[in-house]
């Protein structure tokens, strides 16, 4: 029988360092070709979209992602992995985990990847679950040291800070604008749900090294046209699926591939005072990715 796990067992068994190897080894794999990660596929039905993406790691395993956009309260993600040599499936994972750790985990990778390494200082805006895993895994590259953290609910930004002081014992408060919590700050983390800019170029500090995760396309974008003007590098996970949105992301011009910066092929970070960008996409088989590195965990310790 496959192994069965639930966000609890994901929670218990998938760390921040765990999850951001996975993601670099994920990284370096599709640069390389050996995980086939096609751009995510979606259904139209009734009220609402089912949409899948898949991948496939060449002689170990394949599986997949399914979710669902008709915003139920209880709506739950499925991840099934199939061992490639038989096809049978060794594990499935059910709820909201697994999609959650792997987007954090790549933002982590990529603050590995570009972030200055003497950078420390935090600035988040948003206070949901993407903002807390992008947070959770910055943390697990870099030394944070303070985090300042805004979102349009007093109320949950402030839990937000608490809750970062408490998991991580980092210092942390919540703070009443999106400008003062990214001002003077080393990384700056944001995710929301926002269709309008809601960071500006203009307060970000000379080598901050920003993580997007929300809408990033013409029309609809969390930030604007002058953070890409302020920024000498902008790097994605999924080339495929950044060229596949409709509409087609707000960014003109070259975007570097964050795989080849991590397989060493392309150059990250040119100097201590460059604005890096990265533009989380989904590189699509990650969860799939990790669901195996979970099962690993677990078969190893039974």
């Amino acid at each position: 029988m496959p192994l069965l796990l639930t966000d609890a067992d994901v929670a218990a068994r998938l760390d921040a360092p765990t999850a951001v190897a996975a993601m670099r080894d994920a990284l370096v794999a599709a640069h390389a070709g050996r995980l086939i990660a096609p751009p995510r596929a979606s259904a139209v039905l009734e009220g609402g979209r089912l949409v899948m993406t898949a991948g496939h790691l060449a002689d170990e395993w394949y599986g997949f992602r399914s979710y669902d956009t008709f915003g139920h309260a209880d709506g739950e993600q499925l991840v099934a992995l199939h061992d490639a040599r038989d096809g049978r499936i060794r594990a499935i994972a059910v709820g909201e985990e697994i999609g959650s750790r792997r987007t954090g985990a790549l933002g982590g990778a990529a603050v590995d990847l570009l972030a200055r390494p003497d950078a420390t200082t935090v600035g988040v805006i948003g206070s949901g679950r993407q903002a807390w895993t992008q947070l959770w895994a910055t943390a697990a590259v870099r030394p944070v040291s303070s985090v300042r953290v805004f979102s349009r609910s007093a109320a949950r930004r402030s839990s937000f800070a608490a809750r970062v002081s408490a998991a991580l014992g980092v210092p942390a408060v919540a703070v009443s604008s999106a400008a003062e919590a990214v001002r003077g700050q080393d990384l700056v983390l944001v995710a929301t749900t926002s269709a309008e800019p809601v960071l500006s170029g203009a307060d970000l500090a000379p080598g901050a090294h920003v993580n997007l995760v929300g809408f990033k396309q013409q029309g609809r974008a969390e930030f604007g046209p002058d953070l890409l003007a302020r920024a000498g590098l902008i790097a994605t996970d999924s080339p495929a699926q950044a060229a596949s949105y409709d509409p087609p992301l707000i960014v003109e011009g070259a975007v570097r591939d964050l795989g080849a910066v991590a397989a060493g092929v392309l150059p990250g970070r040119s100097c201590p005072e460059e604005i890096t960008v990265f533009l989380s996409v989904g590189l699509a088989g990650t969860e799939v990715f990790l669901l195996d590195r979970v099962a690993a965990l677990l078969t190893s310790v039974s």
